[in-house]
């Protein structure tokens, strides 16, 4: 499928341009803002990126970054003021301004386990195999990306997984990484609803690439049926590793950190 075109893109987007202070920008930040890396903490934004998204406030009513980072993180690494962050896949909600994310308590109440869960499964064989593990407060994620033998280490991350299940945490697969979670109900589609209740919008735009961000698609879909919004733009963000279903199911298609930097640009030039 090629680029969109100015037209189409022009076309895509007019919901949100054509009453901007009635819209809402939402994206997820890892293979949307930022292109995938080996290290989670190597990500970074271009700059060319965060200029665009720091204009986008000036002209619409909510603008925000769903991630399944800490929220505070997510702001380290956009780098932008004046937007919304929520982290931990929706436990995390930092408003602009804010100096501190609001977690939901019973979402913190687990991280002591879920940390000592994954700090009894930090083991030289997991070592050996360099899986990366990555501490992100109530969750903690496994990597494998790139490391020299992936389908062993995978097979290894089968085993925490099951383990992880039998004593009640929960888990989520990603692009090679395996998050062990709070047994908590929280989702990105949760963090929409939640962002959009900070105002009164009535057109929304949700920009993602894996299989997390499906769920935020699905409250754009139900916030249009309940007749919560009258329009929803989903932005599929093509990848090799994304699944399907992004591109299936988005209005937009785009490649990659590029191509959504140019709806970025439209969505502030408009």
């Amino acid at each position: 499928m090629p680029a969109p075109t100015a037209e189409a893109l022009a076309e895509a987007l007019a919901p949100l341009t054509s009453n901007p202070e009635r819209a809402a920008i939402l994206c997820d930040i890892d293979g949307v803002l930022a292109p995938i890396v080996r290290r989670a903490d190597e990500a970074q934004v271009r700059p060319e990126t965060a200029r665009l998204l720091s204009r986008l406030p000036r002209r619409y009513a909510i603008v925000a970054c769903i991630s399944g980072r800490s929220a505070a993180d997510a702001r380290r690494l956009v780098g932008v003021g004046g937007i919304a962050y929520a982290g931990s896949h929706g436990a995390e909600l930092l408003e602009p301004g804010a100096a501190r994310a609001r977690t939901n308590p019973a979402f913190a109440s687990w991280e002591e386990r879920v940390k000592r869960f994954a700090a009894d499964r930090d083991t030289p064989l997991l070592r050996r195999l360099r899986v990366r593990i990555e501490d992100k407060g109530p969750i903690v994620s496994f990597h494998w990306r790139d490391v020299p033998d992936e389908e062993a280490a995978r097979g290894q991350l089968d085993q925490l997984a099951g383990e992880a299940e039998r004593e009640g945490l929960a888990t989520h697969w990603g692009r090679k990484v395996l998050e062990i979670r709070p047994p908590i109900p929280f989702d990105k589609g949760q963090a929409v609803r939640e962002l959009l209740a900070l105002d009164d919008p009535r057109a929304a735009l949700f920009a993602g690439d894996d299989t997390t961000d499906l769920d935020a698609f699905d409250a754009l879909d139900g916030l249009v049926d309940e007749g919560a919004l009258d329009a929803a733009v989903r932005v599929g963000v093509r990848s090799d590793e994304g699944p399907p279903a992004i591109v299936e199911r988005a209005d937009l298609v785009v490649d990659g950190v590029r191509g959504f930097a140019q709806v970025l640009a439209r969505l502030a030039d408009a």
